[in-house]
């Protein structure tokens, strides 16, 4: 839970900066290519760290409706249950490591 929450937090405060702020209010200034460049490099580095915590907590609210289910712990693929060490390691784990090394 307290990864959910980190992972939510990060990406409401990212929803919460605007693109001017983001870029320091710099649009009325001329700015070298390079300056755009970066600016432009930033947010993009930004877009794709947004995406990966999206995905991560998908993978979190996933694995909580599988508690609620009762399905948490056992593999998707094989219905076997997965090792401890293994979702200790992945809480979000849908399967043992040798099914998801098969892919």
């Amino acid at each position: 839970m307290e990864m959910k929450k980190s992972i939510e937090s990060d990406l409401e405060s990212e929803d919460e900066t605007s693109p001017n702020e983001a870029t320091g209010d710099l649009a009325d200034y001329d700015n070298h290519p390079g300056d755009l460049g970066t600016e432009q490099f930033e947010q993009e580095r930004d877009a794709g760290l947004d995406m990966v915590r999206k995905e991560r907590l998908d993978e979190i609210e996933a694995a909580l409706e599988r508690v609620e289910n009762g399905t948490y712990g056992i593999s998707e693929k094989s219905g076997k249950p997965i090792p401890e060490e293994r979702l200790e390691a992945e809480p979000t784990a849908r399967n043992r490591v040798e099914e998801e090394e098969q892919e």
